[in-house]
């Protein structure tokens, strides 16, 4: 079975990376912006993204590297990497790449996985150019 292009997006974000880390790597953080779950920036950790109407997802963290990187597989086939580099003292670039989609057969809820990956790749561009900035100025 072949796979889809990854989902990339980037975004430069007007914090320090000291600021943005808890965002990606803290079971609150990610809660803010993404949505709730049992994270533990811990390698290996197995726990859940609850969402919503979708259900609860597995997961298990991959990589921890702070304050630079946060990786994780998330269901049976997706994984998440979540990347980031301060570009000066103000400004922290992220990058997002969510890895893992198949060209062919459906999701658990029936939908096929390219129109799954077109609504996430929409939806990460709301998370990411929205509400994570917005988050994280109202934290500073």
């Amino acid at each position: 079975m072949g796979q889809l292009a990854d989902i990339q997006k980037e975004v430069v974000i007007n914090a320090p990376i000291y600021s943005v880390w808890p965002f990606l790597a803290t079971s609150e953080g990610l809660a803010k912006w993404f949505m709730p779950n049992t994270f533990e920036p811990v390698v290996g950790h197995a726990f859940v993204l609850h969402a919503g109407p979708y259900g609860d997802s597995p997961c298990k963290v991959t990589a921890v590297d702070p304050p630079y990187r946060v990786a994780f597989d998330w269901d049976e086939h997706w994984h998440l990497e979540l990347a980031l580099r301060p570009v000066n003292d103000a400004k922290t670039q992220l990058t997002l790449i969510h890895s893992g989609w198949m060209e062919e057969g459906v999701s658990p809820l029936g939908q096929p996985y390219s129109k799954v990956r077109e609504v996430m790749d929409m939806g990460w561009e709301r998370k990411l150019y929205e509400s994570l900035p917005v988050l994280i100025r109202e934290q500073a």
